[in-house]
């Protein structure tokens, strides 16, 4: 379980789609509070687009059986035009009998970084 957390949060922190995407069952759905519910072939584009630099520190993992991890981390993000947002964030992946994510649960509080994320990514919404 640590190995597919350790390979997601280094595929998050490069912004490499192709990396982060191989994680994932083919109709894997990701969950964010700020960006809704969609597929992740829809998800980390948009977000790796929103994305200036990112660096993400693992705090702790937490195993639910062989399909269910839950990992907390700070994710000290900056967007696309400078501002930084950052946040400590629990995701909970549900995995398939193969070990991909098939869904994935971001957690965190929008409230801190809401103003900042709307007005950096109005631009790309138009």
């Amino acid at each position: 379980m640590h190995d597919i957390v350790e390979r997601y949060l280094e595929a998050l922190a490069s912004a490499d789609v192709d990396a982060v995407l191989a994680l994932f069952a083919p109709e894997g759905v990701v969950h964010s509070p700020l960006y809704g519910t969609m597929s992740a072939r829809e998800f980390y584009p948009l977000l790796f687009a929103d994305t200036a630099e990112s660096r993400l520190t693992l705090r702790q993992v937490f195993r639910d059986g062989d399909r269910g991890v839950a990992f907390w981390f700070d994710f000290d993000w900056t967007l696309r035009d400078g501002t930084p947002a950052p946040f400590s964030v629990v995701d909970v992946a549900e995995l398939d009998v193969d070990g991909r994510i098939e869904r994935l649960h971001i957690v965190y509080d929008t409230a801190p970084l809401r103003a900042s994320f709307d007005h950096a990514t109005v631009a790309r919404r138009q």
